[in-house]
């Protein structure tokens, strides 16, 4: 695997991202023109397979947002501890968990002083690793 960076970090998979929202949105769209456009015998079965599109659709959405939410806490716990390793206190409890997530790409010499940048100019996300110097890969994240 390439070594990451501010630009390549992001990870989008073309059977997930792609491929499933556009059939999902053709399921949705072409249940809601069906139920439209049938007759009163297959209103039932029309209702169904619309149902059927947002349920799926609401599945989806939760399939990537629970782990993506696991993966937040044990990144948190994971900085949480290097910060401890380096100073022996907690991360403050001002940092918002998008910085925190932002901040796991620093190394270790950059790490503490961007951090307390982040915190004195709440810094975004996207500012946080576009300032990182020295960037430290994460590849294991989904």
């Amino acid at each position: 695997m390439k070594n990451q960076n501010f630009k390549n970090h992001g990870k989008l998979v073309t059977g997930f991202h792609g491929v499933l929202f556009v059939a999902l949105v053709a399921l949705l769209v072409g249940s809601v023109y069906h139920l439209f456009r049938t007759t009163s015998e297959n209103l039932y079965l029309a209702s169904l397979m619309v149902l059927i599109a947002i349920i799926l659709i609401l599945m989806a959405w939760y399939v990537r947002t629970f782990p993506l939410k696991a993966q937040d806490r044990a990144i948190r716990a994971e900085e949480n501890m290097r910060h401890y390793v380096m100073t022996g206190k907690l991360l403050p409890s001002d940092l918002s968990m998008s910085q925190i997530i932002a901040l796991r790409f620093a190394s270790d010499d950059e790490f503490l002083s961007l951090m307390e940048k982040a915190l004195k100019e709440k810094l975004s996300a996207k500012e946080i690793k576009s300032s990182i110097k020295s960037w430290k890969g994460d590849y294991y994240r989904v």
